[in-house]
């Protein structure tokens, strides 16, 4: 028989990372209470609560309120799959949201534009329901007092609805070659993923700024080191972030040794 381990508040607060006193408001609320009574009168926790603890703060983490918690909780079935399941889908909505995001603000300054000389009608063709100004303030902590930021900000705000169809329609195509690669089995530092690193960067120099060979390895480190560009290339596909990292990295020690 499978042994059941029960836990005091305070291990349950350890190893959640969740402090005591929102583990007694959670008992107060009676969305978690303690399933174990011993005759000493200290409630302890068990095993199930312990997994019940964990979906809670998934969903709280999605930004679910503790009502809504609760009555996900209570309609869905004592099932480990089930909640996978959900949670699956709720972390894909929130990654194709995100991956809009991530895309703009990947290209430097397409999340900064608050100028953009489109239509209303050909900005929703480019940039679907998402607003590029809204994340204008970030871009620009970010990378507002570098030579770059300036030209990038000088070359879009000139772009009309052509010029950013054909941007995206490069980085895409881009994109979906190193995902073959990679698919493929190529090496990172071999001659076909370099070769694309090095259209990657030029890419980067011919649509915003002069991408030179350090600053294309600070963004490679970026796309692994920042959660909000991972969760894009992982989406096209599966480690795509490292390999195109690696090769950025790889292209520009040929370019050195050269």
């Amino acid at each position: 028989m499978e042994e059941n381990h029960s836990y005091s508040v305070g291990q349950v607060a350890a190893l959640s990372g969740v402090t005591v006193r929102t583990l007694h408001h959670y008992d107060q609320i009676g969305i978690l209470s303690p399933g174990r009574q011993p005759p000493n009168g200290y409630r302890r926790y068990e095993d199930c609560d312990l997994d019940k603890l964990r979906q809670i703060l998934f969903y709280r983490e999605l930004g679910f309120p503790l009502e809504e918690v609760a009555t996900i909780l209570e309609d869905a079935p004592a099932n480990q799959s089930v909640h996978l399941r959900r949670q699956h889908r709720l972390l894909r909505d929130r990654i194709a949201r995100l991956e809009r995001i991530v895309a703009v603000v990947e290209k430097e300054m397409e999340a900064s534009q608050m100028n953009i000389s489109l239509t209303p009608e050909e900005r929703f063709e480019v940039f679907g329901d998402f607003k590029p100004e809204d994340y204008a303030e970030e871009a620009e902590q970010r990378w507002g007092d570098t030579d770059a930021y300036r030209e990038s900000h000088r070359r879009v705000t000139t772009y009309t609805n052509d010029d950013w169809q054909e941007l995206k329609s490069q980085s895409t195509d881009i994109d979906r070659r190193l995902a073959a690669a990679l698919g493929a089995g190529a090496a990172a530092d071999g001659e076909e993923a370099m070769d694309l690193a090095e259209e990657h960067r030029m890419h980067i120099t011919r649509w915003f700024y002069d991408c030179g060979y350090d600053i294309h390895v600070g963004l490679g480190d970026m796309y692994v080191g920042d959660p909000r560009f991972t969760a894009r290339y992982e989406e096209i596909a599966p480690a795509l972030a490292q390999f195109l990292r690696d090769a950025i990295r790889a292209n520009a020690r040929r370019a050195e040794a050269s």
